[in-house]
């Protein structure tokens, strides 16, 4: 992690490990927590693999859909890690995403309590990093971090 380049966030989600995978790679119960609420997530490519597509729509009225993010995911490993950017698009295809270029890395592990989820997203420049805090990371990723624990921890105890 370099705090000149990354952003980070850490929470222990009071739900199973598999649950919270789950949730990541799930289409229907994904775009239940992807896109702060209440605005709404659509999900056009969720292909959890190296190589795959995250491709998502957003709706701020219920009726119309816009685009919101179409990624790549470059590291997947079952119930422990996800790695997508959106520097390369779903085709494979160089990007130039707005409002930020990002690498985002999540990670999973048990914990007492349920799972230990952290967040650690990776910008190519300090101006990046700064512009992606400016406009609201800690609000957004916080915010469907705390939609998906909502949404795992509903499951039940552990």
């Amino acid at each position: 992690m370099n705090p000149d380049l990354d952003l980070t966030m850490a929470r222990v989600i009071r739900a199973p490990r598999t649950a919270v995978w789950s949730a990541w790679t799930d289409p229907s119960r994904f775009e239940k927590w992807w896109i702060p609420a209440p605005s709404l997530c659509r999900v056009d490519r969720l292909d959890v693999r190296p190589g795959g597509a995250l491709v998502t729509r957003l709706s701020d009225d219920g009726v119309e859909f816009v685009p919101h993010l179409d990624a790549c995911f470059l590291v997947v490993d079952d119930l422990e890690r996800i790695v997508f950017t959106n520097v390369i698009n779903s085709a494979w295809r160089p990007a130039n995403p707005t409002p930020v270029a990002m690498t985002a890395e999540i990670t999973m592990k048990d914990h007492p309590d349920g799972t230990d989820y952290r967040i650690i997203v990776r910008h190519g420049d300090p101006a990046a990093r700064d512009l992606h805090e400016k406009i609201g990371f800690a609000d957004g990723w916080g915010s469907v971090t705390e939609q998906l624990a909502g949404l795992t921890e509903s499951q039940g105890a552990l």
